[in-house]
């Protein structure tokens, strides 16, 4: 797998723990090994300018994702189809906002978000009820069990299952 990763702020965040929770949650929804990937890191500016772009909704959000190749999830006995996977763009700033409301720190902010990413560009949706709650559902269990396989004690309740928002 080719993960990008490109922090375009002053922030400093941990691009490593980025990358690896990225490719931990591709290889739990046996992605390809010659998927490519790349997330960036911005500001509110422009992820401003991208939430109005792309959604025609005002002001920055935490996450978006702009899949390339369509790829879905593969399976244990058949990967998914090799390809682009897309873009994810993350916002510090606006995540560590998230994370204090929320009761956990910023990084792990971020690395629900790049969960999140990874499982929008797969096709996963949190449009509809019943969609919601199998995206959220796997969007948590896929971070405990990185941040689980990192020796990180998290206590399960502190992890949101939905954005406080609402809204992507």
């Amino acid at each position: 797998m080719t993960i990008d990763i490109a922090n375009e702020t002053d922030v400093d965040v941990e691009l490593d723990e980025i990358h690896d929770c990225a490719r931990y949650a591709m290889d739990a929804m046996f992605v390809h090994p010659n998927v490519e990937l790349s997330v960036r890191i911005i500001d509110e500016a422009a992820m401003e300018t991208l939430h109005v772009q792309w959604m025609d909704l005002p002001g920055p959000t935490d996450v978006m994702s702009f899949p390339m190749d369509e790829l879905t999830p593969g399976s244990e006995r058949e990967p998914s189809q090799e390809g682009m996977l897309g873009d994810i763009v993350l916002c510090p700033s606006v995540a560590a906002a998230q994370a204090a409301t929320a009761g956990h720190d910023t990084m792990e902010e971020l690395l629900l978000l790049t969960v999140h990413g990874v499982l929008h560009l797969l096709g996963y949706d949190h449009a509809e009820p019943d969609e919601r709650v199998e995206m959220f559902e796997l969007q948590r269990t896929i971070l405990l069990t990185y941040l689980a396989s990192r020796g990180r004690s998290t206590e399960a309740g502190t992890i949101r299952i939905a954005p406080p928002s609402g809204r992507e």
